[in-house]
C-alpha cells in the first residue's frame, strides 16, 4: 500500500472525534455545498460527494435531509473555509481546516490551543511545503475492472498513478489534483462507479518521529482543537503509531 493510504488509515479514527460533533461538522459542509450549487444532489456534484461521506460516517438520512433543508433557509449562516497552520509541541507541524461564520472567534479558539500547548501559530501558507494537498476518492471495486487501465484513463483527469485497494471493504482509493476534483468525480460517476467518499486531504511529505510521551501531548492538542465545532479536520506530520 502507498504512503498516503497508510497515513490516512492510521489516522482516520481520530479525524472526526465524537459522533455528535461529526454530524455537526458534516452539516456545515452540506450548508456550504447547498449555497454554492443548490439543494438537488443530482445537479450538485459537491453535495453528492458530501452525502456519500455522510453515509459512510453513518449519518442518518433524516439528519442529511434536515441539513439540506436548513441550508436553504434565509437565516442560514455564511460559512467560509479558513486554514490555520503552525507548530505544536516537539516541532510537529499542524494544519487546522475550519468552516466558520466568525473568523475572529475561530482564530481566537485555535490560537488559545496553540498557546496552551506551547505551540506557535504561523501565517497562512508558511507550512504548505510540508504537506501534499490531494483530492481523495474511495470507490466500490467493480468486478472485471483492471485498475491499471482505469488509472491510465484517469491520468488525463488529474489522477495520480498510485492507488490503494482495501479487500476488507472491497474498495479502491485513488488520489488526484485538488483542482480536478469535479472532473474526476464526474468521470467516475459517468462510468458507473459507486463513490463511497470524496474529500480533500493533506498528506505529510515527510513524517516526524516522536516518543510515546510526545505523541500523548500532541494527541491531546489535536483532540482539543477537534472539540471546536468550527474545526473540520486537523492534520499533523507526526509519524503514525505502529499497531
Amino acid at each position: 500500500m502507498g504512503r498516503a493510504f497508510e497515513y490516512r488509515k492510521a489516522t482516520k479514527l481520530k479525524r472526526w472525534g465524537h459522533m455528535a460533533r461529526t454530524f455537526t461538522k458534516l452539516g456545515k459542509q452540506i450548508a456550504v455545498a447547498v449555497k454554492a450549487g443548490g439543494p438537488e444532489p443530482e445537479n450538485n456534484p459537491t453535495l453528492r460527494a458530501i452525502i456519500a461521506t455522510c453515509k459512510r460516517e453513518n449519518m442518518p438520512k433524516d439528519n442529511i435531509e434536515r441539513a439540506i433543508k436548513n441550508a436553504c433557509g434565509k437565516d442560514q449562516s455564511d460559512y467560509k473555509t479558513m486554514t490555520y497552520e503552525g507548530y505544536g509541541p516537539h516541532g510537529v507541524a499542524i494544519f487546522v481546516d475550519t468552516l466558520t461564520d466568525n473568523a475572529t472567534r475561530t482564530v481566537g479558539d485555535v490560537r488559545s490551543v496553540f498557546n496552551k500547548f506551547n505551540g506557535n501559530l504561523g501565517t497562512m501558507g508558511s507550512l504548505a511545503y510540508l504537506f501534499d494537498h490531494k483530492a481523495v476518492f474511495t470507490i466500490r471495486k467493480k468486478e472485471g475492472v483492471d485498475m491499471d487501465e482505469l488509472i491510465l484513463d484517469l491520468i488525463d483527469y488529474g489522477v495520480e498513478d498510485e492507488f490503494d485497494e482495501d479487500s476488507e471493504e472491497n474498495s479502491v482509493t485513488i488520489y488526484g489534483d485538488p483542482k480536478c476534483f469535479a472532473q474526476i468525480q464526474k468521470h467516475l460517476e459517468e462510468n458507473g462507479f459507486e463513490v463511497l467518499a470524496a474529500e480533500f486531504t493533506y498528506i505529510p511529505n515527510d513524517v516526524k518521529d516522536v516518543t510515546p510521551e510526545e505523541r500523548e501531548s500532541i494527541d491531546k492538542m489535536v483532540e482539543r482543537l477537534e472539540d471546536f465545532d468550527d474545526v473540520q479536520t486537523v492534520y499533523t506530520n507526526m509519524k503514525p503509531a505502529e499497531d
